[in-house]
């Protein structure tokens, strides 16, 4: 029977459900404060004023003693039968009583059975009714009122001692058994057999060999180092202080292995130890000794299936259990949910729990852990359903594990619910739980809350730091992240590896080399520096821009391991050394390290900027023979074949994936509105909906489809749909397609009125595509506005800068735009000279505007000049000199039109590659307007396909026709 089912919770018992007898009414309650000085624990007693309980009939034709109705169990009966006076024997009327409050931890009745004593006969005068009161205190959890009872004694046997030893081990308290046992040798009280095993139990929940050693020494020294129970507490005892040598030593030199409570002593100390295997063949050792297993041998050997591979052994100890209805209790019934949970059985352990006859607070939550542990979040949370439904209330565990599935499902006003009522109970203010809400928080992005939670804690430890730093960097506050770093190196708590990368991170955000590097050089100084840090440090100098130093740190690795090597190839795909990454990719492979999907997600990366289709093609074909899942790394390879022109190539993946989330979906429309196919991207974008809800992305590649396909109407109509019917505020990339979409079909003043109608301040690149259709279709006044807008912002972007001196030269305004061109020098800013490279053989081939580098460059100069001669003679080309927006001479601007990248590449294709196979261009800036034409005349008057990808879209240029229709 638990306590909770007794009628009344409270100290002094209800009459309407009497449990002393009738002659304990006049007892009043102010007596009680007699039984101690200072009572604490007992002031509750004092709120009513008296004990009014009824009298019961008695059945005269059956009689029991109050011993026989104690050993039946029945706290309620025990208190009926209870004598008026106790005067003559009070120690045969009190201690079974006593005893079995203890044993129902009922510390109600015991307070009350504790007045009773008072008012009946003296306490203080029995030793053995005194020492009665110290063990039922104990096992009651009232360590303080054992206190008082011990500190009164007049005289104390060593049974008191005992009690009063067992009473701080029981209720964790391992340092004031220290202290009791110092006082004991002082005061020459000399230890019995019993004395022992609670010694030893502090012990080894301190984790002192030392003190062990010497309480074993003392066992020797008094002859009970053979006795069952020391014997067992010694194992245990070395176990906990994780010599499981000396634990095995001493469990081998007992003659008689006859004792069941020996053999789960030494199985319990292998499977507390993580030596599951040991423990279970211990277990056969003892099956073959032809011991009987009991509950707690079960519970050991439960305890040892301690993950999957253990599943069938655990199932095997489960059908012996069922087999043997005596093992089956709520212990056992315990632990075996807990073995299918950690064997990541969870149809197993809810089936098992649902068998539960008794389901306590402990069975719930374990069954829950194992739904979060086995990433089962929204089960969990109907499994809590049913928590809430039996009528259970949820303590401090099952808060914590709610909270965790809040944070990883974003649930954020579930576990705001959580988060109120730990407040209203108490449980924010404990560790693990404040520890959890921060967590909850950071995942759900709510970091006012977050805050609130770190600062509610009365006590943080370094998990709590750790946590909430990396809460604000994840949630890109950086700067308050560092804040809080600076604030914890003032105070005593040592900063771990987890810490620092939590830090890395804001750094990254940050993207502040100096901060970096001071973090860097704090590492090396704490010794932190492992491989874990170091991959770290790659990652955010890459991050950072400082390849450099990222290269530094790689090669100082000794022993890279896999994210050594994706951390490296990442750094530089991110800081455009495309080709670099490539190489250490094929260096990599040489290696006995095995890529891994980010490391080819990276390398599939490096191929895609370079538009490198050989380079991709082999990467996909490791991909297969490694048998790594496709689907995976599916919307890399879709944008690596999308992106190095084989849209087909990019479709047949896609289709070929069963299951496509969100991200595949997106690339597949992004790769279509690239190559100019936006009809059909929106089509792709209709069909995607049907499934999967469009996120901000979504939107803006079919956005970027519609306006690199002319289709006004259509972008206006998905822009509104984004925002009214699935209630996603435009970012600003957003709102700078639609204004670009505008402008292409020369709905200029539609674009203008909607820039000035947003919600939010334009950025610059709004203004941009506003001023790039200003200057297609010659509006000069909007033009002028769009200017002065853009340079008010004082864009970092040499790009920007270059698209204003470029309308202010095609105007005639060369001062201006020399004075625009002087400002980018002022800032530091440098335009990005064209390039264009092309891919021949194994190698990458690069060229700049009029390049003269390359190792064949007679051959490709003499291949241009004939591809240009024919095209003019056949094609009739005109250089448009128009283009050419520096100030000289006509002659030079036609010479430097014919030197530009693309050509070269152009003409390098023709001399390498074979007929009748298309050639890839990809140049990093737009393709000019005389350009395209030359390209259109090459596809006609030579029969190749050209495919040109510039940095706005593809071009396909195939007998004398683009495929962006001119409209790019």
């Amino acid at each position: 029977m638990r306590l909770q089912s007794y009628p009344t919770l409270s100290v002094v018992l209800s009459c309407t459900c009497p449990l002393m007898p009738a002659s304990l009414a006049h007892l009043h309650t102010n007596n009680c404060s007699s039984i101690f000085a200072h009572p604490p624990m007992l002031i509750q007693t004092q709120i009513n004023p008296t004990l009014k309980i009824p009298s019961f009939s008695r059945k005269p034709t059956q009689t029991h003693t109050l011993k026989d109705i104690c050993l039946r169990g029945n706290l309620k009966e025990a208190f009926q039968s209870l004598p008026v006076s106790s005067n003559d024997h009070p120690d045969e009327t009190y201690a079974p009583v006593l005893e079995l409050c203890a044993q129902k931890k009922a510390l109600s009745q015991g307070l009350q059975i504790h007045a009773h004593m008072i008012k009946s006969c003296s306490v203080s005068e029995s030793v053995f009714l005194a020492t009665k009161l110290v063990f039922m205190y104990g096992k009651c959890g009232s360590v303080r009122n054992a206190e008082k009872v011990f500190d009164q004694m007049g005289q104390r046997s060593i049974f008191t001692w005992n009690a009063m030893i067992g009473a701080y081990v029981s209720n964790g308290k391992p340092f004031e058994v220290l202290q009791t046992y110092k006082e004991m040798r002082v005061l020459g009280v000399s230890l019995d057999a019993y004395s022992f095993p609670s010694l030893l139990k502090a012990s080894g929940l301190l984790k002192n060999l030392y003190l062990g050693a010497e309480i074993h020494g003392l066992a020797v020294k008094f002859g009970y180092d053979s006795t069952v129970c020391v014997v067992n507490s010694l194992v245990a005892m070395y176990a906990k202080c994780d010599d499981l040598f000396g634990a095995r030593r001493l469990f081998g030199r007992i003659d008689q292995k006859d004792d069941v409570v020996s053999w789960n002593s030494i199985i319990s100390a292998y499977s507390s130890n993580g030596r599951s295997m040991e423990a279970l063949e211990l277990f056969r050792e003892m099956q073959k000794a032809g011991l009987d297993s009991n509950t707690y041998t079960v519970v050991a050997c439960l305890q040892a299936c301690e993950d999957y591979s253990f599943r069938k052994l655990g199932k095997e100890i489960h059908a012996a259990v069922l087999k043997s209805a005596q093992l089956l209790d709520a212990y056992v019934a315990g632990a075996l949910v807990a073995m299918y949970v950690r064997c990541c059985k969870m149809s197993e352990a809810v089936r098992t729990f649902n068998k539960l006859e008794e389901k306590d607070k402990v069975a719930w939550n374990s069954v829950l852990t194992g739904f979060i542990q086995n990433g089962m979040c929204s089960e969990a949370l109907h499994f809590f359903h049913d928590f809430q439904n039996a009528g259970e209330r949820p303590d401090q565990v099952t808060v914590i594990s709610i909270l965790v599935a809040c944070g990883r499902l974003g649930y954020l006003l579930n576990g705001m619910e959580l988060h109120a009522y730990g407040i209203k109970n108490g449980f924010d203010l404990d560790l693990q739980v404040g520890n959890t809400l921060i967590d909850m928080y950071a995942k759900c992005s709510c970091v006012n809350y977050m805050g609130y939670a770190f600062n509610r804690m009365p006590d943080k430890d370094l998990i709590s730091w750790t946590t909430v730093i990396a809460g604000y960097a994840q949630n890109s506050y950086a700067l308050k992240a560092f804040e809080l770093f600076r604030e914890l190196q003032l105070i005593d708590i040592d900063v771990d590896p987890m810490m620092i990368g939590s830090i890395l991170l804001a750094c990254s955000e940050l993207a502040c080399v100096p901060q970096v590097k001071e973090i860097h050089g704090y590492i090396m100084r704490r010794g932190l520096s492992d491989v874990v840090l170091r991959n770290m440090i790659v990652d955010v100098y890459g991050e950072c821009g400082n390849i450099d130093y990222a290269v530094q740190t790689f090669e100082s690795i000794q022993f890279k391991d896999v994210v050594s090597w994706t951390s490296m190839i990442s750094a530089y795909v991110h800081n455009g050394l495309a080709n670099e990454a490539l190489e250490l990719f094929h260096i990599l492979n040489k290696t006995n390290i095995h890529p891994d999907s980010i490391a080819l997600k990276s390398a599939l990366s490096a191929a895609s900027s370079l538009s490198a289709l050989k380079y991709g093609k082999e990467i996909h074909g490791f991909i297969i023979r490694q048998n790594f899942s496709e689907g995976s790394i599916a919307s890399s390879l879709v944008d690596m074949y999308s992106r190095c022109g084989m849209v087909e190539n990019a479709h047949t993946i896609f289709k070929s994936i069963q299951s496509k989330d969100l991200v595949l979906w997106t690339s597949m429309i992004n790769a279509y509105g690239m190559h100019g196919h936006g009809k059909v991207a929106i089509d792709l974008f209709n069909k995607m909906k049907e499934n999967l809800t469009p996120d901000h992305v979504a939107f803006l590649s079919v956005l970027y489809a519609c306006s690199h396909s002319g289709l006004t109407a259509e972008g206006r109509q998905l822009f509104e749909i984004m925002k009214y019917e699935y209630q996603l505020e435009p970012w600003p990339e957003h709102y700078a397609c639609l204004v670009d979409l505008l402008g292409r079909a020369n709905c200029l003043e539609e674009a203008y009125e909607f820039v000035k109608s947003m919600q939010m301040a334009p950025t610059a690149e709004i203004w941009c595509a506003l001023l790039r259709a200003c200057q297609v279709h010659s509006n000069q006044e909007l033009g002028e506005i769009a200017v002065q807008k853009l340079l008010e912002l004082g864009s970092t972007n040499p790009g920007h800068y270059v698209l204003v001196s470029n309308v202010f030269a095609a105007k005639g305004r060369c001062k201006d735009a020399e004075k625009i061109r002087s400002r980018m020098k002022e800032r530091g800013l440098k335009k990005s000279p064209g390039c264009s490279w092309i891919e021949v053989g194994n190698r990458i081939h690069t060229f700049m505007a009029r390049d003269k580098s390359h190792p064949e460059c007679h051959h490709i100069t003499k291949k241009l000049d004939q591809i240009t001669e024919k095209v003019e003679k056949e094609g009739g080309y005109i250089a448009q000199t128009k283009f050419v927006l520096h100030n000289v001479e006509e002659s030079e601007k036609v010479k430097m039109l014919y030197g530009h990248s693309e050509r070269l590449a152009i003409a390098y294709g023709l001399l390498k590659t074979a007929e009748q196979t298309p050639i890839r261009v990809t140049k990093n800036l737009r393709v000019c307007g005389d350009c395209h034409t030359f390209c259109k005349l090459v596809s006609k008057l030579f029969g190749r396909e050209l495919v040109v990808r510039d940095a706005n879209r593809f071009h396909h240029f195939e007998d004398g026709v683009c495929s962006c229709g001119d409209f790019w």
